[in-house]
Protein backbone atom coordinates (compact mmCIF):
# COMPACT_ATOMS: atom_id res chain seq x y z
CA UNK A 1 0.00 0.00 0.00
CA UNK A 2 1.16 3.65 -0.84
CA UNK A 3 2.62 5.63 1.87
CA UNK A 4 0.51 8.15 3.74
CA UNK A 5 2.20 10.96 2.49
CA UNK A 6 1.73 10.37 -0.83
CA UNK A 7 -2.09 10.39 -0.23
CA UNK A 8 -2.20 13.77 1.30
CA UNK A 9 -3.88 16.57 -0.36
CA UNK A 10 -3.00 19.93 -0.22
CA UNK A 11 -5.98 22.83 -1.53
CA UNK A 12 -5.62 26.29 -0.93
CA UNK A 13 -7.27 27.54 2.29
CA UNK A 14 -9.75 30.18 1.03
CA UNK A 15 -11.66 28.33 -1.35
CA UNK A 16 -15.40 29.03 -2.04
CA UNK A 17 -18.14 26.97 0.14
CA UNK A 18 -19.47 25.81 -3.21
CA UNK A 19 -16.74 24.61 -4.58
CA UNK A 20 -15.52 22.73 -1.40
CA UNK A 21 -19.25 20.94 -1.76
CA UNK A 22 -19.26 19.93 -5.25
CA UNK A 23 -15.51 18.08 -4.55
CA UNK A 24 -16.10 16.20 -1.90
CA UNK A 25 -19.65 15.48 -1.80
CA UNK A 26 -20.10 16.12 2.10
CA UNK A 27 -22.13 18.25 4.29
CA UNK A 28 -21.82 19.15 7.48
CA UNK A 29 -25.04 19.98 9.65
CA UNK A 30 -25.28 22.21 12.73
CA UNK A 31 -25.32 19.94 15.22
CA UNK A 32 -22.20 18.26 13.37
CA UNK A 33 -23.45 15.44 11.53
CA UNK A 34 -21.51 14.65 8.56
CA UNK A 35 -23.44 13.85 5.55
CA UNK A 36 -23.38 12.69 2.02
CA UNK A 37 -24.23 14.92 -0.91
CA UNK A 38 -27.25 13.50 -3.21
CA UNK A 39 -27.69 16.77 -5.52
CA UNK A 40 -26.54 20.19 -5.76
CA UNK A 41 -28.76 23.04 -7.30
CA UNK A 42 -26.62 26.06 -7.76
CA UNK A 43 -28.88 29.57 -7.91
CA UNK A 44 -26.74 32.34 -7.95
CA UNK A 45 -25.21 33.77 -4.12
CA UNK A 46 -27.52 30.61 -2.43
CA UNK A 47 -27.76 26.53 -3.29
CA UNK A 48 -29.80 23.97 -2.35
CA UNK A 49 -27.91 21.05 -1.14
CA UNK A 50 -29.74 17.46 -0.43
CA UNK A 51 -28.80 14.66 1.43
CA UNK A 52 -28.66 10.95 1.20
CA UNK A 53 -30.82 11.01 4.15
CA UNK A 54 -33.57 13.65 2.23
CA UNK A 55 -32.45 16.72 4.42
CA UNK A 56 -32.54 19.41 2.42
CA UNK A 57 -30.48 22.03 3.13
CA UNK A 58 -30.26 26.37 1.61
CA UNK A 59 -26.95 27.67 1.84
CA UNK A 60 -24.98 30.99 0.78
CA UNK A 61 -21.98 30.60 -0.51
CA UNK A 62 -19.22 32.22 1.47
CA UNK A 63 -15.37 31.17 2.56
CA UNK A 64 -15.67 32.32 6.09
CA UNK A 65 -19.12 30.56 6.99
CA UNK A 66 -19.35 27.68 9.52
CA UNK A 67 -19.99 25.13 7.06
CA UNK A 68 -16.68 26.03 5.17
CA UNK A 69 -14.44 26.03 8.20
CA UNK A 70 -15.71 22.63 9.65
CA UNK A 71 -15.22 21.41 6.08
CA UNK A 72 -11.47 22.50 6.26
CA UNK A 73 -10.95 22.10 9.83
CA UNK A 74 -12.67 18.42 9.60
CA UNK A 75 -14.69 19.51 12.35
CA UNK A 76 -17.89 16.57 12.44
CA UNK A 77 -19.48 14.88 15.21
CA UNK A 78 -20.32 11.51 13.49
CA UNK A 79 -20.94 10.61 9.91
CA UNK A 80 -24.89 10.59 9.46
CA UNK A 81 -26.18 6.76 9.80
CA UNK A 82 -28.85 6.99 7.01
CA UNK A 83 -26.07 8.73 4.29
CA UNK A 84 -23.97 5.74 4.62
CA UNK A 85 -20.68 7.75 3.97
CA UNK A 86 -18.11 4.58 2.70
CA UNK A 87 -15.08 4.47 4.66
CA UNK A 88 -12.86 5.04 2.37
CA UNK A 89 -14.45 8.44 1.51
CA UNK A 90 -14.11 9.64 4.92
CA UNK A 91 -10.01 7.91 5.00
CA UNK A 92 -9.92 10.11 1.76
CA UNK A 93 -11.64 13.27 3.55
CA UNK A 94 -9.21 12.74 6.57
CA UNK A 95 -6.06 12.91 4.17
CA UNK A 96 -7.35 16.39 2.63
CA UNK A 97 -5.48 19.59 4.17
CA UNK A 98 -6.04 22.96 2.94
CA UNK A 99 -2.98 25.11 3.42
CA UNK A 100 -2.59 29.12 3.34
CA UNK A 101 0.41 29.10 1.10
CA UNK A 102 0.81 25.26 -0.07
CA UNK A 103 -1.32 23.22 -2.48
CA UNK A 104 -3.61 23.90 -5.75
CA UNK A 105 -7.06 25.40 -6.24
CA UNK A 106 -9.64 23.32 -5.57
CA UNK A 107 -11.38 22.98 -9.53
CA UNK A 108 -14.68 21.45 -9.53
Amino acid sequence: MADTKSLKKYYKKQVDLFSMVKKMNLWPSRTGILHGVRSFVENGDFAEITTHCNRTFIVKNSRNSRAARWLRNKWFRAPCPKCDIPQWKLEKYALTYFHKRKGVRMKT
